[in-house]
């Protein structure tokens, strides 16, 4: 149980500290920032993408008079259900009907705190950094009273903006390193994104999930994020890091995308069944956390240029699988149950790819009745057409941009 009185001083000393950081590159999702009054606007995404930097932009932009809590202050430590009583209090005391809560799932039943906030007509908005955990809260007690977004680390765009520099190979090569988490944007320091896969594996993985093995947790992360763009099964990995089930893996895998650390992309076929039963491509929400972390040391630069793709596709509505018939083709994008596009992605085409690359687009093509595809390079450009078909190649530093 905490006092009242020393709720009072967390959130001025919170309000301090929040107020007194910069702002920093207007993010390109604050426009995008879903308001509707009588619903909880949702906000997840990793550790340290810059979900708080967003907050205090809206608040800047919008509200004069807000109430902002971390719920993962140590001062904090000891918050119960009771407690969210006296926290009422305090904020009806101070006469604010905008309240920002960062991190407030991990105090038990918030979300009923949440449901009588709304019904009492505050304007709420909630920051988190696992999406299950989330989602499975909001169903039982704010169906159809919140409204989520996704934040992500910097896009290529934003990467530009920070940096103030031109779109082209240079600025490329200098993303598919650095990633965009802002923080390691800016300095550079590595313990920054070690700091952060730890925070994610223990706070966010393990602890909520009463995992004892964080060895067996940690070498998998290891071995996927030196992957990425590869295709995983969790029948062909049992075994490996000393984990003898292939449910572990499937449990370790939900784990890992519900914390936003890795994504994990189907097959295209209308069988859900299909879909589960064939193996999935890995990809990283960032690519610091690759080069950080990965284990491999050969030149992977086309398949992290591919997840520079997948990261681009995924800022946008819809979903993403992988084609795989005869040939293979990296990315169809659904949106509403309608395909929409193929894209193919490959470092550099040559005599030796180009047919592979080639015919594995048209075979999607063909098959999901599209007439137009893409083929993303590094620095390449060109255009085909057969059958009534077009295929564009574009440089990534183009395709990667609004």
């Amino acid at each position: 149980m905490i006092r009242q009185e020393e709720i009072s001083a967390v959130l001025d000393a919170q309000a301090e500290i929040f107020c007194k950081k910069e702002n920093g590159l207007t993010r390109e999702a604050l426009a995008a920032i879903p308001v509707v009054p009588s619903f909880a606007t949702i906000i997840t995404g990793i550790r340290r993408c810059g979900k708080s930097t967003l907050l205090r932009q809206l608040m800047s932009q919008k509200y004069n008079r807000a109430l902002y809590l971390n719920f993962e202050d140590i001062r904090l430590a000891g918050f119960t259900t009771d407690d969210f009583t006296r926290l009422l209090r305090e904020i009806e005391r101070r006469g604010i009907s905008v309240l920002f809560f960062d991190e407030i799932q991990i105090i038990p039943r918030w979300e009923i705190f949440i449901h009588q906030l709304l019904n009492e007509e505050y304007t709420l908005f909630i920051s988190g950094s696992n999406a299950s955990l989330l989602s499975r809260e909001l169903g039982t007690h704010l169906t159809g009273r919140h409204i989520p977004m996704e934040l992500f680390p910097f896009s290529y765009s934003e990467y530009l903006s920070f940096g103030q520099l031109a779109a082209g190979e240079e600025s490329l090569t200098g993303y598919l390193h650095d990633g965009g988490i802002p923080e390691y944007v800016k300095s550079h320091t590595g313990i920054i994104l070690n700091t952060l896969i730890d925070d994610i594996l223990i706070r966010d993985i393990a602890i909520r999930n009463s995992i004892k093995d964080v060895n067996s947790l940690r070498s998998l992360a290891v071995y996927l994020l030196s992957n990425v763009g590869n295709l995983v099964s969790a029948g062909k990995l049992a075994g490996m890091f000393d984990i003898k089930a292939a449910s572990t893996f499937l449990d370790y895998f939900s784990f890992y995308q519900s914390s936003y650390l890795l994504e994990f992309v189907p097959i295209f076929n209308y069988s859900l069944k299909v879909q589960a039963r064939n193996p999935k491509k890995v990809y990283a929400i960032d690519l610091g956390l690759v080069n950080e972390a990965s284990a491999n040391f050969s030149d992977d630069t086309g398949h992290k240029l591919e997840n520079l793709v997948f990261l681009h596709l995924r800022r946008q509505p819809g979903s993403i699988c992988y084609y795989k018939g005869q040939g293979e083709c990296d990315f169809i994008v659904s949106r509403k149950g309608k395909v929409q596009s193929a894209v193919q992605v490959c470092r550099q085409i040559n005599d030796r790819n180009f047919a592979r690359e080639y015919n594995g687009l048209l075979e999607a093509m063909n098959a999901l009745n599209l007439t137009e595809g893409t083929i993303v390079t590094f620095n390449q450009t060109d255009s085909f057409e057969e059958n009534g078909k077009t295929i564009q190649m574009v440089p990534a530093h183009r395709f990667l941009l609004p």
